[in-house]
């Protein structure tokens, strides 16, 4: 769908918004007004974020330019990469935050139904296409399911959000299998096919709903899970209206009424779609970069960097430099992982190493690449602030200078949303309270051993909670052990299960 056809609704968003900001419209109103525009108060209701929607976290020249212009006209001086692939601009005035909605459509990117109750941000693994191994390039089907969710925002009323994504090989970077729904590609060309799945309180695996599916027909699946959703999600409880709680409802029955809601979707219309997979052209140069964080892609001769700013939350001023240096670069653009790593793509080698030299400011250890959610001091409904925490952390583990990997990368949640989706990290912490001397105090539930891997998929276990204050010193010990057996987290891990809750134990007393 074109952009330029939601420009008329940004009309209402305006009105809205500026009587949010005079007053007239209390937070809770606004909220559930704003989160259809992709945008939401931040904590204290005297600035907004907006969040732009990037099918698939892609983000050509043309968007990067548009993102880095932005930056310095509004002088932005918070943005967040999310785990949805999405970018958010925070501490937007009522004049940025309305001027910046309708101003994205020009550059083909639309915030409507970017939060709210609508169909999210298509996920597509990071580097479909480009990856070495992958099954298929998966992306040009992700593009077209977008187009047909986006066109049912005015269409449908969903009880809450749904969340569709598209994995191109077992890695599983986007969740497909316990996501609302998920195309999980299959070395034979073809999908298997994922529903009802879904983070947060209450997770669950996604169930399978159909194996080896044509490309073509993704739409009918798509179709019927709206179907679904109308049909069995819950319209009363706000806790209890995601799309995993529908196994709740349905128990064993849930594939059964899947396939009913299939059957009626093919008899109704023909949604076959036929697409092509993108073909890079480009010439290599003959150079062979060296560096860590250089992938070299299936296309002989081309290159990734791999990028992760420290939380997900870049210097507002490297999106100009970003786009100053590849603004001339064939072919080459970002795409937005869900762990909050940023991938250029399509480099040659000279172009890599160029690339290599400006992305120095990301993490460069594993640890470093860890993910968190943009925490309680801008997030309304976020507990803890996930950001500090992370930045602390870092801090620290500069200082104990530990092997890279010795410390997995681990995951962050300001609240039981699971936005930094702790329940798949190796290590994970959600936002919570600890009371010491009858009083309440900062502190975050500590989970362990989640896994995103298609066929290893598992959440983490709660162990217990710990006091802010205290995980560096947790960590350091942690991290003391695992040094001295002369491992990474990984490979210790797996034998010393019982150790690392002896560890544990002394901070979750």
């Amino acid at each position: 769908m074109e952009a330029q056809k939601w420009r008329k609704d940004y009309e209402e968003f305006e009105t809205v918004t500026r009587q949010f900001y005079e007053g007239e419209v209390s937070v809770p109103q606004y909220k559930g007004f704003s989160g259809g525009f992709g945008s939401y108060a931040q904590r204290g209701g005297k600035a907004s974020m907006l969040r732009l929607r990037l099918p698939g976290g892609r983000v050509d020249v043309d968007k990067l330019k548009f993102i880095a212009e932005s930056i310095e006209k509004y002088q932005i001086d918070k943005v967040h990469f999310t785990t949805c692939q999405t970018i958010q601009l925070h501490n937007l005035n009522a004049d940025a935050v309305c001027d910046l909605a309708v101003a994205a459509l020009d550059y083909g990117i639309v915030t409507r139904g970017g939060g709210g109750d609508f169909p999210r941000n298509v996920m597509v693994s990071p580097l479909s296409g480009v990856e070495q191994g992958e099954y298929f390039d998966v992306a040009p089907y992700a593009e077209a399911a977008s187009d047909y969710l986006m066109g049912l925002i005015k269409t449908v009323k969903l009880p809450r959000k749904l969340k569709v994504c598209f994995s191109n090989s077992p890695a599983n970077t986007t969740h497909a299998t316990f996501r609302d729904l998920g195309f999980a590609a299959r070395e034979d060309g073809c999908f298997d096919v994922y529903s009802a799945g879904g983070l947060g309180n209450n997770p669950k695996m996604g169930v399978l709903v159909a194996e080896k599916i044509e490309g073509s027909k993704i739409l009918y699946y798509i179709k019927a899970m709206v179907k679904m959703f109308v049909s069995y999600g819950n319209y009363e409880n706000r806790a209890k209206a995601r799309t995993r709680y529908m196994q709740e409802v349905l128990g064993d029955k849930y594939a059964e009424a899947f396939a009913d809601k299939l059957k009626e979707a093919m008899q109704e219309e023909n949604m076959d779609i036929s697409v092509k997979e993108e073909k890079i052209k480009k010439q290599a140069d003959g150079i062979r970069p060296e560096g860590k964080r250089i992938l070299p892609q299936k296309q002989e001769g081309l290159y990734t960097v791999a990028y992760h700013p420290i939380g997900g939350c870049p210097l507002p001023g490297k999106f100009r430099e970003l786009y100053e240096a590849l603004k001339d670069m064939e072919a080459v653009e970002l795409r937005i992982a869900p762990d909050e790593t940023i991938y250029i793509v399509n480099c040659s080698g000279g172009e890599a190493q160029k690339m290599l030299e400006i992305t120095s400011d990301g993490g460069e250890t594993l640890f470093e690449t860890s993910v968190a959610c943009i925490g309680a001091s801008i997030c309304q409904v976020g507990v803890r602030d996930s950001q500090a925490l992370l930045e602390t952390l870092i801090k620290a583990a500069r200082k104990w200078d530990f092997a890279d990997g010795v410390l997995p990368q681990i995951h962050i949640s300001g609240c039981p949303s699971s936005c930094g989706t702790h329940q798949i990290g190796r290590i994970g912490f959600r936002g919570g309270v600890k009371k010491i001397d009858g009083k309440p105090q900062p502190a975050f539930v500590l989970t362990v051993n989640g896994n995103d891997e298609e066929g290893k998929e598992r959440f983490g276990e709660q162990i217990g909670t710990i006091l802010e204050t205290e995980i560096p010193a947790f960590f350091k010990d942690l991290g003391e052990e695992i040094a001295a057996a002369g491992m990474t987290y990984e490979n210790w891990y797996s034998g010393n299960k019982e150790r690392f809750r002896e560890i544990a134990a002394p901070y979750i007393a």
